[in-house]
Parts: C-alpha cells; structure tokens; sequence
C-alpha cells in the first residue's frame, strides 16, 4: 500500500496532543451489515491512552483560564482510572499536584500509570463503585476547600465542551455527511452529550444512540447503568434519541473479536459501543440497504489486566 508523506506536527506541550485521533473502518466486524459503513474514533491514540485526555485538558484548561486553579492548589476528583491518568499526565506537565479518589478494585495497570506521574490515590469502598468514589471525594473538599480544584467531571460543562468542541468536529470532518448514526456509552456522559449535541446542528439528521450496561451488577468498567446509580448533572436525557442497553458478555465478547478480527486491544466498554453499533449497522443493512455508522474506541485493553494475562474469569 502506497502512503503520501504527511509532514510531522511541532508541538509545544503534550497537551497539543490530544484530538484529531483516526477513524477507522471496521471492515471485518462489519461483514454481516456490507452495506453499511461501520466506523470506529479510535481515542486510545491520545497521548493519555483514552477518550478522557479530551475532557480533562479542556476543565484545566478552562479553570486556568478564568483562574479556578489558584496558586498552590491540588488538583482532586474522583475516577475509575481513565480521567485520573488524564488529569496525572497533564497535572505533570504544568506542575499541578494530583490527588484521585477511585475505587480501590480499579485495575493495576491504571493505579500505577497514575502513580508514575506522581499522583496520590485515595481508595474509595470497590461496592460502591464510582458513585462511592465521588461521596468520598466530596466529603475531602468539603473538609478543606480552598486546598484543592475540584473539577468534578460529572458536573463540569467543560468535560462535554471539549467533546462539542473536538470529537464532533473531527467526525463530520472525517466522514462529512455520509454519517447517519453516532453510537456512544454513558459513563460521565460528556462524550455522548457533547457529540450528541453538535452532530444535531448538521441539517442533515444524525440519529445518535446511547448505550448502557443491561444491569446494574455489570462488568463494563467505565460505563453507567443509569437508573441504579448516580445521574451526572452534564447528564440531558433530551439529547439521546434512543437507547441499546448491552449485556457484560456481549461487551467482552466483541473486545476479544476486536483483537482477533481487527487487530484491536481494546477495553471492554469499547467492546460494548462496538456491539450496539453494530446492531444498529445490521438493521440499517436489512432495512435501508444503507448508512454510516460511528462509534467510539475508548481505550486500549492492557488498562484492565496485568501485563501478559487476561484473566477473563471475572467476578461482578
């Protein structure tokens, strides 16, 4: 395959980084629906390894900007690892002190890649989950406030700006007006919120699909199951105009064909917004004969096991 030379960005900052990630087409997931496209932004190509990097530098940058962040003040927030890795990498990188509140059951890979940019993790109870994480990071500001910027990502309107502003964009960009279906997960929800909202200024329609875990026991680290947990306040349940609810097999399954069929490692919550948008491709191939499907890889699969073993016996 022949490849035009594309001159090499000069960036000032890792936070430069961040965006403009590939879209990439599924062709062999995509076997069962030819004659759909079936696309996936793959986001683990920002220099934080995942979708997170985008919302984290925009609530810094923003809390910069119009002076949040003052002097001497640590940075603290809770996460299930993607965002903390975002906020560590970037804390490093303009001398903000980091502190995490996660869940301590959160995967090794993700504690140590946060800890190696000098981060301090507070554990929060791992049967709480991240509603948990995020009582406990409240009680820690409330205690001492003017110690700490507290973005807080499930509240922020910077965390789904950075996603109107950039990931929406990018796609109509890349695929222009052929797209007629967006599918995402809701964790803090700002990146279907975000997207959502500037794929619906196109005057052409774009359905937008969120996904959901099917219960509230479930193994799709990342994503919310929204009727048993804590609603995001970013959260507008207007924006989505449906909703596919995915089982934890179904999620782990298509990670693990994502690897053997496309050659991606990818995290299980990808697995699970591949799964529905390929559903959505399926019947738009038995009822329209057509369409553009895009959905979104978060991360990478080696943030949820130890180096060199996958240990796919899991307890929810």
């Amino acid at each position: 395959m022949r490849h035009s030379l594309v001159r090499s960005r000069r960036l000032g900052s890792v936070l430069d980084m961040v965006g403009q990630t590939p879209l990439l087409r599924l062709e062999r997931i995509g076997r069962s629906a030819p004659s759909v496209e079936l696309y996936a932004k793959l986001e683990f190509a920002n220099p934080g390894g995942s979708v997170k990097d985008r919302a984290a530098r925009q609530m810094i940058l923003d809390a910069m900007a119009d002076g949040r962040i003052r002097d001497g003040a640590t940075l603290i927030d809770s996460t299930s690892g993607n965002t903390g890795v975002a906020y560590s990498l970037f804390g490093a990188a303009l001398g903000l002190p980091v502190q995490l509140v996660m869940p301590s059951n959160v995967s090794k890979p993700r504690k140590d890649i946060a800890r190696a940019f000098g981060t301090e993790i507070i554990f929060s109870d791992p049967l709480e989950g991240s509603d948990g994480a995020i009582r406990l990071v409240r009680e820690i500001v409330a205690k001492d406030p003017d110690r700490y910027f507290y973005p807080d990502q499930y509240s922020n309107p910077s965390n789904p700006l950075a996603h109107y502003l950039g990931t929406g964009p990018e796609i109509l960009d890349a695929v222009g007006d052929r797209i007629t279906h967006f599918v995402t997960g809701l964790g803090t929800t700002g990146t279907m919120m975000g997207t959502t909202r500037r794929l619906r200024e196109q005057a052409r329609p774009i359905r937008c699909i969120a996904v959901e875990p099917a219960d509230a026991l479930h193994g799709l680290e990342g994503l919310k199951h929204l009727a048993s947990s804590l609603v995001p306040a970013i959260y507008d349940a207007s924006l989505p105009h449906e909703t596919h609810r995915v089982t934890t097999e179904d999620g782990w399954d298509m990670a693990d064909r994502l690897a053997r069929e496309e050659g991606l490692l990818v995290g299980h919550s990808s697995g699970a917004h591949v799964f529905a948008a390929l559903r959505v491709a399926e019947e738009l191939h038995r009822t329209q004969g057509g369409g553009c499907v895009v959905t979104i890889v978060c991360d990478r699969g080696d943030r949820y096991f130890a180096p060199m073993k996958w240990e796919k016996r899991y307890t929810w």
